[in-house]
C-alpha cells in the first residue's frame, strides 16, 4: 500500500483582499522527493510555502504536511519541518556557533545531542573553521549555509526553502546543492522555490506557477520533451505562452 504524501495541497486558494495570490492549487510531494516551485515574481511561490509552514492560512482548501492538516495540527507539523525564508533571521553580531546555539535553544535541543549535531553540521557544510566568525562578516554563501544549519538543528523530516541561493555566487550555489543532495540521500523531503533553472534541473519534479495557478508539473526531462524544448527555460516559456493563448 503506497504511503501518504509528505506534502499535499488540495484545491488551495489564498486571497489578500481582492487579489488572488494562489488559485486552486493541488499537488502532492512524496517522501524523499525534491520538488521545485518555479515561476516569475508574484506567481505565488512564497505564499504557497508560507501556507505549508503555517505562517498563513488558506482562504479555501486543505494544506497537509506529514499527514497532518497544518491549520488544525500546527504544533505537530512544526516538529516535522524546517523553513528557510528568503530573509532568514541571523544575528549578525553573534558568531556562527552562537547563532546555532541560539536556534538550538529555541528548538529545545540541548545537551549532548545538540553538541553532536552542531559538530556534524559544521563538518558537512565545511563551516567548522569559521565557527567563531560573526555572522555579519560571512560571505553570502556562508550566510546561507549558516541559515541552513540553524534550520536543521531539530532534525526536520521535511524542508521548505524559499529561493535559498538568490544573489549567491555560482560556486556557492553549487556547494549549497551538494549539501541538499546529501540531506535528501539521508531521507529528507525537500520543497524549494528557485529562480535559477539550473537548480530546477536538479529536482525530481518541478511545478510551474503562473498567476497563482499550477500550469504544469512533471520531471524536468518530461517537461522539455512535452514542449519540444532543449532547455527548461524554453519549456517554461512555451508553457506560459500556451496558457495565455
Amino acid at each position: 500500500m503506497p504511503s501518504s504524501p509528505a506534502i499535499e495541497l488540495r484545491h488551495v486558494t489564498r486571497r489578500f483582499g481582492t487579489v488572488t495570490a494562489v488559485d486552486g492549487l493541488s499537488l502532492s510531494v512524496a517522501a524523499g522527493e525534491v520538488f521545485g516551485l518555479v515561476g516569475p515574481d508574484g506567481a505565488g511561490k512564497t505564499t504557497t510555502l508560507r501556507m505549508l509552514t503555517g505562517l498563513l492560512d488558506p482562504t479555501e482548501g486543505q494544506v497537509l504536511v506529514g499527514g497532518d492538516e497544518v491549520s488544525t495540527h500546527l504544533d505537530q507539523v512544526k516538529d516535522k519541518i524546517g523553513y528557510m525564508a528568503q530573509r532568514f533571521g541571523l544575528y549578525t553580531d553573534l558568531t556562527v556557533e552562537e547563532n546555532m546555539a541560539f536556534y538550538a535553544d529555541l528548538f529545545g535541543v540541548t545537551g549532548g545531542d545538540r553538541d553532536a549535531l552542531m559538530v556534524r553540521l559544521l563538518a558537512m557544510t565545511r563551516m567548522a573553521p569559521f565557527r567563531t566568525r560573526p555572522a555579519g562578516k560571512l560571505s553570502g554563501g556562508m550566510k546561507q549555509k549558516l541559515a541552513l544549519m540553524c534550520t536543521l538543528l531539530h532534525h526536520p523530516r521535511i524542508l521548505f526553502l524559499d529561493e535559498p541561493t538568490n544573489g549567491v555566487d555560482p560556486l556557492s550555489r553549487r556547494d549549497f546543492w551538494v549539501i541538499l543532495d546529501e540531506l535528501v540521500a539521508q531521507g529528507l523531503t525537500l520543497m524549494v522555490s528557485t529562480a535559477y533553472l539550473d537548480e530546477a534541473e536538479r529536482c525530481h519534479r518541478v511545478g510551474l506557477l503562473h498567476h497563482g495557478r499550477l500550469i504544469h508539473c512533471d520531471s524536468p526531462a518530461a517537461l522539455k520533451q512535452l514542449y519540444g524544448a532543449s532547455t527548461l527555460e524554453a519549456a517554461f516559456v512555451a508553457a506560459i505562452e500556451r496558457q495565455a493563448a
